[in-house]
């Protein structure tokens, strides 16, 4: 079925609320891949979708701290919507605050780079090689800014003393 989208009307591709696992996380992203193949929209653009789908994903599923029983609900968030000028992939997740304000000031130095600054500082930080906790050299966010041309958008939600619920959300054009 091809989904059709009224002027002004935004429909949800995908949504997924939850815990997640090792073992979710290949099927999640295969299911939004197969609803994702079923748009009329040009295949650049289903590409471009799905590289910020898996790097939202993988920022979603390595950074998240789970709270303590006694906390509440460790599940996470992720959507794909679409409207007639964008589609856009949403994520939240729970993090410790100590790490709220390196988080921020990471994306907001991403968020204020041009093209040309974005490139060369994606390739420098590929040269350096420098891995952090996760395996990877921290260019998720990075490389999500340069792919779409479109601003991470952000919020921080205070959860208790300890934690707070970070979601964002990026935009790429159909």
């Amino acid at each position: 079925m091809i989904n059709k989208v009224e002027p002004g009307k935004q429909h949800t591709l995908f949504s997924f609320k939850g815990t997640i696992s090792d073992n979710q996380f290949d099927g999640i992203l295969e299911l939004a891949e197969r609803k994702l193949q079923r748009e009329a929209t040009p295949r650049s653009t289903k590409r471009k979708v799905f590289k910020v789908l898996v790097e939202t994903w993988q920022n979603v599923y390595h950074h998240l701290d789970d709270l303590p029983p006694d906390y509440g609900d460790s599940s996470v968030d992720f959507s794909i919507r679409k409207d007639k000028l964008a589609y856009t992939v949403s994520a939240g997740n729970h993090m410790c605050k100590h790490k709220v304000h390196s988080l921020k000031s990471y994306i907001d130095r991403v968020n204020a780079m041009s093209q040309p600054e974005l490139k060369a500082f994606y390739l420098q930080r590929l040269s350096q090689g420098q891995f952090d906790r996760e395996g990877g050299v921290g260019l998720g966010i990075v490389d999500i800014v340069r792919k779409t041309k479109e601003k991470i958008t952000y919020n921080f939600k205070t959860v208790n003393k300890d934690y707070s619920y970070f979601s964002l959300q990026v935009k790429v054009s159909a």
